[in-house]
């Protein structure tokens, strides 16, 4: 008799019986809060204000509206996604895309596999010097068409976006939106430590490029081995290198259209912090004028815009099921009790434990609160000051936050980056996630290791 194979269940259910499982501690957990406070224009936990409050058991009803509310909630992210993907899909259905990915993957024959360590050293050091995230993710069908047609898959076009991201943000040297937050709010020097932090984001980058490196070579001489190959043998914008689309000037043009919206939109969320909003205006602007230039025409130009926004329905809907679960916790009044626990049980640790325990809860309460300089707000006013009463220096605390806070952003459905990456790479989250816990495993020992480091040698300056 055959086995059944074990399946990794849909990303809705694990969502919905995350959301179940946060109702029902809502009944169990005491009620608690900390009183806000502001600091440099920023509203953080007042370490000091603990508080119990009287229980507020979130109801079933609630638990269900929870998901409406979370989709609400999370509108901005979910309506991007539809406009940067329809926008792309129009781009691409020119033919322009595709013509010239043809082209890099022709060249780069005999040396395809350079593209491993060129794009993870680069989208490394965009995360590590300036926060870089939303920015990649038009990038990312890009990618994933780019590594099929160089004999890989799908997923490894995905992570060497997604994974450059997260060591990046793991081994953070700059990064004004989390590393610079967390360390304003522990009263260390600005960019202190940068010498520690390269370290660590060197160490990263080589573990991830040769991991890559060894799955994609392993997908390039067995296919089969892919988690996404019977679904990659069916995309429309799968390459035929023996019989590419022309690439002749009107092409040419489509291409500097869309790299220059790309630059637009970086120079934007760096000079003028544009968020969301503005990146898919400015993807949808481009899609009008390659449209244009590509004379798709206004019913095509319709058709594929919509086309576009339904083939990537169901991956942008998770990030408004995985905000309920953050809605369930905070309205049950018991997110700040779980900080609260966390930071009595640290202290009762010897020091180079309790930093390792700051590191683990870092790395767990970043699947529920994704946004590095809002975990910064939440964490960092309680685990400064706990550093010095654990006798971890506050630097150490800071590098535990920095790793806790950048490797899960690549695994938790929660993060709307990864979600609208994956949507747009057509990759099932559970698939991905599936893909990545190895990885991630050995990511997250070398990151514990090196908090543990920076315990022994005293980090600092304090």
């Amino acid at each position: 008799m055959k086995k059944k194979k074990l399946s990794v269940p849909h990303v809705y259910i694990i969502l919905l019986a995350l959301i179940l499982l946060c109702g029902l501690l809502t009944y169990v957990i005491p009620a608690g809060q900390y009183d806000m406070t502001e600091v440099n224009g920023r509203s953080v936990v007042d370490s000091s204000t603990y508080h119990t409050i009287e229980q507020t058991p979130v109801t079933p009803m609630s638990m269900l509206t929870s998901i409406s509310r979370g989709l609400q909630e999370s509108a901005q992210i979910i309506f991007f996604i539809f406009i940067v993907g329809g926008a792309i899909a129009v781009i691409q259905s020119t033919g322009a895309i595709e013509a010239a990915i043809g082209k890099v993957a022709i060249a780069l024959r005999g040396k395809d596999i350079l593209i491993i360590p060129i794009s993870l050293l680069i989208f490394g050091l965009g995360g590590a010097i300036f926060g870089m995230g939303e920015e990649t993710i038009p990038l990312v069908p890009i990618f994933v068409s780019l590594c099929i047609a160089m004999g890989y898959d799908s997923i490894t076009g995905a992570a060497l976006i997604l994974c450059g991201g997260a060591i990046g943000f793991a081994g953070e040297m700059m990064n004004p939106f989390a590393l610079q937050v967390a360390q304003g709010i522990a009263g260390l020097p600005a960019l202190s430590g940068m010498w520690f932090r390269a370290i660590i984001f060197s160490v990263f980058l080589v573990v991830t490029v040769a991991w890559i490196m060894r799955y994609a070579r392993r997908i390039k001489a067995t296919p089969t081995l892919s988690p996404m190959y019977e679904f990659d043998r069916t995309r429309e914008d799968v390459l035929n290198l023996d019989d590419l689309p022309p690439f002749g000037f009107r092409e040419k043009i489509i291409i500097a259209v869309f790299f220059a919206a790309v630059a637009i939109m970086v120079f934007g969320v760096i000079k003028w912090g544009w968020y969301m909003d503005e990146i898919a205006a400015v993807f949808l602007a481009a899609s009008i004028i390659c449209a244009i230039v590509g004379k798709v025409g206004f019913n095509r130009y319709a058709i594929e815009l919509g086309k576009g926004m339904a083939d990537i329905c169901s991956g942008a809907l998770v990030v408004g099921f995985a905000r309920a679960i953050v809605i369930v916790l905070e309205e049950g009044n018991i997110l700040h009790v779980i900080l609260h626990g966390a930071a009595g049980i640290l202290e009762t640790l010897p020091a180079a434990l309790s930093a390792f325990g700051m590191y683990v809860f870092q790395c767990l309460l970043n699947f529920v609160i994704v946004s590095g300089s809002g975990q910064a707000a939440v964490t960092m006013p309680i685990m400064a000051p706990l550093s010095d009463l654990v006798d971890v220096t506050r630097q150490t605390a800071v590098v535990a936050f920095s790793i806790g806070n950048g490797l899960s952003n690549i695994l938790t459905p929660v993060s709307g980056v990864l979600m609208a990456s994956l949507a747009l790479a057509k990759i099932p989250w559970e698939k991905f996630a599936k893909w990545l816990l190895p990885l991630i495993g050995i990511q997250y020992l070398i990151g514990g290791v090196f908090v543990i480091i920076a315990q022994l040698i005293e980090f600092g300056p304090f």
